[in-house]
């Protein structure tokens, strides 16, 4: 059986762990800081305009009164739709960014 286990010996091991409980608390505090965060997204011209934080929660809708025509429901709900799913986007991204910058590029499946 092969001496040691891991280069440089237990010192190596002990490192390992310090620099693994430093970027658990970056995360931390980047997860905190993302969730406070606020995104926004607009469509259609600024017709619709949607904002939402970083826990993706939507914070706001804000709809022009002349993109509202009774006879078209279906492109305001559209707008709306698109404006929400964009500024979702938006905030998965800007985690994913933020989550990379801390963990150096590392893929940890169901880190966020």
């Amino acid at each position: 059986m092969a001496k040691g286990g891991f280069p440089g010996g237990m010192g190596n091991m002990g490192n390992l762990m310090k620099q693994a409980q430093q970027m658990q608390k970056r995360m931390e505090q980047m997860q905190r800081e993302m969730e406070e965060k606020e995104f926004e997204s607009s469509v259609g011209g600024g017709a619709v305009t949607v904002k939402a934080n970083g826990k993706k929660e939507i914070l706001a809708i804000n709809i022009k009164p002349e993109v509202v025509d009774e006879d078209d429901v279906e492109m305001l709900e559209d707008l709306v739709l698109s404006a929400v799913n964009e500024v979702l986007r938006k905030a998965d991204e800007e985690t994913a960014n933020q989550m990379g910058k801390v963990t150096g590029g590392m893929n940890i499946p169901g880190l966020f």
